[in-house]
């Protein structure tokens, strides 16, 4: 990827609701030459999509969980993720390497919502779990390009 989308693309992890004029200022390409840089990054499956960020807490889910599933049969079909996709207070689920097989990121309400979730979710998909409770979040959802890199 060229220098210059690599700047719109951080440029638009930082705010992605800049407008191409915007965008054309920071990079001094001119609003149609943004917007065919833009269009081509989405073409090409960079820029996936444009969301909002809000708050769990003013959303009312103060609790954040990491969820580790490991299958009681390892033989099965691995179908977890299309067993779980339907649980909405999943956020997350990467699928990882060692003892587990999936690693979810959970949003609930209380302790006892999250009891809850979890005896659903080892329903659902035939699993064990083992849970670690977010005591705070100093900083998330930063891309891998917003990151300091080591050959900067």
């Amino acid at each position: 990827m060229e220098d210059l989308d690599r700047r719109l693309v951080g440029l638009l992890l930082a705010d992605g609701r800049m407008s191409y004029t915007d965008l054309g200022k920071a990079t001094g390409l001119s609003t149609s030459a943004v917007h065919q840089r833009v269009r081509r990054l989405e073409e090409r499956g960079v820029v996936t999509g444009y969301t909002a960020q809000v708050s769990p807490e003013a959303l009312g889910l103060p609790l954040t969980a990491l969820i580790s599933v490991t299958p009681f049969d390892p033989s099965a079909p691995d179908d977890v993720p299309d067993r779980l996709r339907h649980i909405s207070e999943i956020e997350d689920c990467h699928s990882v390497a060692g003892v587990e097989s999936y690693i979810l990121k959970v949003r609930v309400q209380t302790p006892g919502t999250l009891e809850d979730l979890l005896a659903r979710i080892r329903t659902a998909a035939n699993v064990s779990t083992r849970t670690t409770v977010v005591l705070s979040t100093p900083w998330e959802g930063r891309s891998a390009s917003a990151a300091p890199r080591d050959d900067a």
